[in-house]
């Protein structure tokens, strides 16, 4: 049995005070929280180099993180020791012996399998066997690419985590789970991927969900935004005010968020000072019109501020954006939700939004369950994938946590994806 040290469990009576310590005082910083509700606490990891600190909050009073701080106080908790087959290491232990708090493993933090050893069988030290999740690489960089006379850049606004189920409609967990493990709440990680086309102006497509959002919401969404939209313009080299035209695929917050700030009195402007806005007539109908069933993503914040400030172009179905930049409604996640196609000397980048969100929904049924309307969806990913087949679109996935960018390949009735970036 083989295993290192993964991460220090602190138990903590006062978070604040407690990442204060840690982040103001030593340096450190605070990488993601997570409420693990199957044990009533919150886990909030601090990166400290090859190994974590874990502090512990407990969600209610009968946690087993609040009965140790009430008998013992806040402090050391556990040592948590991560091991590549935490089956076989349990039955190691057992062959030996020792005795286990868990005799099999159970769902931990962050989407790993872990087990406790009794502190009796470790002289005083609750130990802690963890196995981690399959790990999902998060590209976050900038990356570039030339497309005929355009230069494409694929931006970052940072990650969110949404329920995986959600994601994937009615394919099975055992399917999608293989492809992005999920975390103790069943969410997915997924990145925030605008894109900039830059040719005689230069487009912004969509802006990730932006920075207006409070503390609860941050929580909810698990966004980690540590690096976001400011930081990836500038790794491109490009300014708010270069930006000429702001494009929505749609107007779900976590892609339009980013289209406007609060100044330094706190009015919500548009974030692109001299850029104009562009969006689809009949979806700005819906997303100023909402209903019960899509009220949580048109947030108005987002993009009724646009209006105001006089910077808001409507326009229709197959709208040229710039020559060679066009709306194309694929409809489905919503009734007018758009793909924008981008065409230079013969070639064809398509960003697809929320029609391929990621690179795993490129089977035609894996149809996310927040689509309004899953049929259309289907209808328009059927025609769709044979011509990015064909004509060998490049295509740009805006959630994809690992992959900005790839082609579309199809041999033998399966498909898959080729990376470019």
């Amino acid at each position: 049995m083989k295993a290192i040290l993964d991460h220090l469990g602190i138990a903590v009576s006062d978070l604040p005070a407690s990442l204060a310590f840690f982040q103001d005082t030593l340096g450190l910083q605070l990488e993601v929280s997570e409420e693990i509700a199957s044990q009533r606490v919150r886990a909030h990891f601090i990166s400290a180099g090859q190994s974590t600190l874990e502090l512990l909050e407990a969600t209610a009073p009968d946690s087993p993180i609040a009965r140790f701080i009430e008998k013992r106080g806040p402090g050391l908790h556990h040592v948590a020791l991560r091991v590549p087959d935490i089956e076989a290491a349990l039955a190691h232990l057992k062959a030996r012996g020792i005795r286990l708090i868990d005799e099999r493993p159970r769902a931990g933090a962050e989407g790993s399998l872990v087990a406790f050893i009794h502190p009796s069988a470790a002289h005083g030290v609750l130990v802690e066997l963890k196995q981690p999740a399959p790990k999902v690489d998060k590209f976050k960089t900038v990356g570039r690419h030339t497309l005929g006379e355009l230069e494409l850049f694929s931006l970052s606004d940072g990650f969110l985590w949404l329920d995986g189920g959600a994601m994937f409609g009615v394919v099975p967990r055992a399917l999608w789970g293989k492809r992005l493990p999920p975390d103790d709440a069943n969410r997915i990680p997924l990145g925030m991927r605008p894109l900039i086309v830059r040719g005689e102006k230069t487009i912004l497509i969509d802006a990730g969900c932006g920075d207006k959002s409070d503390a609860k919401f941050a929580e909810m969404y698990g966004l980690e935004r540590a690096y976001h939209l400011d930081h990836s313009l500038a790794e491109a080299g490009i300014a708010p005010d270069e930006v000429d035209i702001v494009v929505a695929s749609h107007l779900h917050f976590d892609h339009v968020g980013g289209f406007t700030a609060r100044d330094a009195g706190g009015r919500v402007v548009p974030r692109f000072p001299r850029a104009q806005y562009v969006v689809h007539r009949l979806e700005w109908q819906d997303a100023t019109h909402a209903h019960e069933r899509n009220r949580a993503s048109y947030l108005a914040e987002n993009f009724v501020p646009l209006q105001d400030a006089g910077v808001l172009t409507l326009v229709e179905d197959g709208a040229e954006i710039m020559r060679g930049v066009k709306y194309r409604r694929s409809g489905g996640h919503t009734a007018h939700h758009q793909v924008i196609t981008i065409e230079s000397a013969g070639r064809t980048a398509v960003f697809t939004a929320d029609m391929y969100p990621t690179s795993r929904h490129i089977s035609d049924p894996w149809i996310m369950g927040y689509d309004l309307y899953p049929m259309d969806t289907l209808s328009f990913k059927r025609a769709f994938a044979h011509e990015a087949v064909e004509r060998e679109y490049l295509i740009f996935f805006e959630h994809d946590p690992s992959m900005a960018a790839g082609y579309l390949r199809e041999k033998d009735g399966k498909r898959s994806v080729e990376r470019v970036i």
